[in-house]
């Protein structure tokens, strides 16, 4: 009985359980809840790819640099390409003629400055006193060059010419008490000592008077010629003294040889300067670097294997790696006389003729030499593009370069040529008219917006 219980009720719950096949099913969503999903994911699929599309344009475009794409002609091929260093033709370490404290300078590192200015004045007062004595010793040797020069004055002669009287007088005075003293020594009247008192006298005014007379001669003609001679030389000496004290005052005051630019600011002031080598501590030797910028080589190793190729005047383009955009015409104007034994080597140098504000010294640069043209042979030039060699690119197996086109780039297929003194030959696929990119380009494709610089 209890287990027919259990099952009745069990078939009473497996009852209520089953579906109402005739009723509509409370579960089923309704058509307009649907069509309102079907809606919101179609607006967000729009909006979404709208956002993506709009970011695409705001990508931050990638910066490059431009260069006008040259048209023109050729007349030679490069042959030889080696790199070197931009250094100054005359380099000058400016120093001093005389050793002495830094008073005052008046330049810095990169000044323009110009032949004959003052850069560095040096402490001066021992200088001055040296040539206000050689001035003072001057004056005096003038002065008695010209006392010399001039002979006696008239009171001089007349002093002269007194004494003269004066000593005629007294000789014939002692003459008359001689012929006197004679007479009365003859007479037994005077002692022998009288006499010889009196030849004494006589002897003196004698004597004084031929002195007197000589002298008056001496100062009638003046100073002989060779006193005037020596006071003359050594008027030239004290001169001389004086222009050498006047050189090394000079010599405080530091000017500049040439008109260049200031390389190196050597010296402060109150540090003393030298005028022999001094190591880098203590005085200085030099004050200031000098060079002129506007006179630029290109200093280069050539391996001697490719020496041969070479010589005197043969023409050039520099390029400096910093601007490989900027090319400058060159011409070979020095070769060592001797060759680098551990490199192999042959130093050369490559005058830049037209050096501008973008180059200084101690860049790196490559220098490429051109053929020269055989005598005989007529030049005849054909109109081609030309590029930098670094504005072509490698992509897919070929040859592309980037052309400007408003704000964004589009690539274009080439076809290269010969290496140039103009650049890279394009034979095909660039009109002339266009701008490339030379720097950047790495990162481009077609259609990719750019800055440039």
């Amino acid at each position: 009985m209890k287990e027919h219980l259990e099952k009745e009720k069990i078939g009473n719950q497996l009852s209520r359980l089953r579906l109402d096949r005739e009723s509509p099913a409370t579960t089923a969503p309704p058509k307009k809840l649907i069509r309102w999903f079907l809606l919101s994911v179609g607006l967000f699929v729009l909006v979404a790819g709208t956002l993506i599309i709009a970011h695409s344009t705001r990508a931050v475009p990638v910066k490059v640099s431009l260069i006008q794409v040259i048209k023109g002609t050729t007349t030679g091929d490069i042959i030889l390409t080696a790199s070197g260093y931009i250094v100054a033709h005359h380099r000058i370490d400016l120093g001093s003629k005389v050793m002495g404290r830094v008073a005052w300078i008046g330049v810095e590192k990169g000044d323009l400055v110009k032949e004959g200015q003052i850069l560095v004045r040096l402490e001066d007062a021992e200088f001055r006193a040296q040539l206000r004595q050689a001035q003072a010793n001057l004056a005096v040797a003038e002065a008695r060059f010209r006392e010399l020069k001039t002979g006696s004055r008239p009171q001089e002669i007349g002093a002269a010419r007194a004494a003269v009287n004066e000593s005629e007088a007294n000789y014939r005075d002692a003459k008359s008490d001689l012929s006197r003293t004679t007479d009365l020594q003859e007479a037994g009247i005077s002692s022998p000592q009288q006499l010889e008192d009196a030849i004494r006298a006589f002897d003196v005014a004698k004597a004084k008077l031929e002195s007197t007379r000589k002298n008056t001669e001496l100062v009638e003609l003046g100073p002989r010629q060779e006193q005037i001679d020596y006071a003359r030389a050594e008027v030239a000496q004290r001169q001389a003294a004086v222009d050498y004290a006047q050189t090394m005052l000079n010599a405080t005051r530091i000017r500049s040889p040439i008109n260049g630019t200031v390389l190196d600011r050597l010296v402060e002031q109150g540090g003393m300067v030298t005028t022999m080598f001094a190591g880098d501590r203590g005085a200085k030797s030099s004050v200031v670097s000098l060079a002129d910028l506007n006179d630029l080589q290109v200093e280069l190793d050539i391996s001697q294997d490719d020496f041969a190729r070479l010589k005197m005047d043969q023409k050039a383009i520099v390029v400096a790696d910093s601007y490989p955009d900027r090319k400058y015409e060159g011409k070979l104007v020095e070769m060592a006389p001797e060759a680098n034994r551990q490199k192999a080597t042959v130093q050369v140098k490559v005058q830049v003729l037209k050096p501008d504000n973008y180059l200084r010294p101690e860049m790196n640069a490559r220098a490429s030499f051109m053929s020269a043209q055989e005598p005989g042979v007529a030049n005849n030039p054909t109109s081609r593009v030309y590029v930098p060699k670094n504005s072509v690119y490698d992509r897919d197996g070929g040859k592309v370069t980037f052309v400007l086109k408003g704000s964004r780039v589009e690539m274009k297929t080439v076809r290269s040529g010969r290496v140039t003194s103009s650049g890279l030959e394009i034979l095909s696929g660039l009109t002339g008219t266009e701008k490339v990119v030379v720097r950047g380009g790495e990162a481009l494709n077609n259609g990719t917006r750019v800055q440039v610089d």
